[in-house]
């Protein structure tokens, strides 16, 4: 991963090329750390979560719709550099990330809801992420501009996240289904090692391009860590305010809090071709939130057991 820039040169200029290769290795680390969590997920998970409709309905309003709006009233206020806006509404408009469920069995949140939740939300986001990238990012005019550059077209990215988040859920539902005990074995080493790899990647991006990231990360600090913990207030908040008990509402605080920021980079490489602020805010937010739901979790946790 290059980046190409000059000191005069404007942050929403700055193009972060990712080669083919690379390209590739995290559209299959994606797809892998996917089918590592589906191979966890059975009929029974959707069943037992469409028996508590008021679960669904909290977790999708609060990840798909709240988060989104949030987010588009937050740029309204902070008015960031463009590219960072549509960074920002790039990451609200991904569903949550898969380590949500390792850090919600670890706070002592309901897993098995985490679970159904990350299920039912890479379903739909096949769906709502295209959808709220478009509708929120053409409201703002700073942000309408770029995606008219880009041309981005909803049913091609559509297909992208169908290709590299639904089939590999489909396909580990499947082999769950039908070979469980080998579903077992594969998922306890599958899951630590395609994490192993994805966070190696956000790593070696930030290694290769360290003097990029050390002269603009102050551009995103900010707006990063404030978007991921409000996120997670919001989900917490919109938990209790439905009268969730204390199991559900860290679940839901934690499946709106952490994102998909994998998702989120290699849309942007796909169809932004790597533009600077937002490829350089959801590399940063990539880190961030598994450094803040570390944080959260070992939290919440220690807070049960005393």
């Amino acid at each position: 991963m290059l980046l190409q820039t000059s000191p005069s040169i404007n942050i929403d200029d700055i193009k972060i090329n990712f080669d083919s290769s690379g390209l590739w290795i995290l559209n299959i680390a994606i797809g892998i750390i996917m089918f590592g969590v589906a191979l966890g997920i059975t009929v029974d998970d959707f069943k037992r979560l469409f028996k508590n409709p008021k679960i669904v309905f909290v977790g999708v309003f609060s990840q798909f719709f709240l988060l989104p709006a949030a987010t588009f009233i937050a740029i309204l206020i902070l008015k960031p550099h463009p590219s960072f806006a549509l960074g920002m509404m790039m990451i609200a408009a991904c569903p949550g990330g898969n380590v949500s469920n390792f850090f919600s069995k670890m706070a002592g949140g309901n897993a098995a809801l985490s679970v159904s939740l990350t299920a039912f939300a890479t379903l739909i986001c096949i769906v709502m992420t295209p959808f709220n990238l478009q509708f929120w990012g053409s409201l703002y005019p700073p942000t309408e501009t770029i995606l008219k550059t880009v041309s981005l077209k909803p049913f091609e990215l559509f297909k992208l996240v169908s290709l590299i988040l639904g089939i590999p859920l489909l396909a580990g539902m499947i082999v769950k289904h039908y070979h469980n005990t080998m579903a077992i074995k594969i998922e306890k080493v599958l899951k630590p090692v395609s994490m192993v790899v994805f966070i190696a990647l956000i790593f070696i991006a930030f290694s290769q391009n360290l003097s990029v990231f050390s002269e603009y990360i102050h551009h995103v600090l900010f707006l990063v860590i404030f978007h991921n913990i409000f996120a997670f207030v919001l989900g917490f908040y919109t938990a209790k305010l439905f009268g969730l008990n204390k199991k559900d509402t860290k679940t839901i605080s934690m499946e709106t809090g952490i994102q998909n920021g994998g998702l989120g980079l290699l849309l942007i490489f796909g169809f932004f071709e790597g533009l600077g602020g937002m490829a350089l805010l959801a590399a940063f937010w990539g880190v961030w939130d598994i450094f803040s739901g570390m944080v959260l979790a070992t939290y919440w946790g220690r807070k049960r057991k005393s």
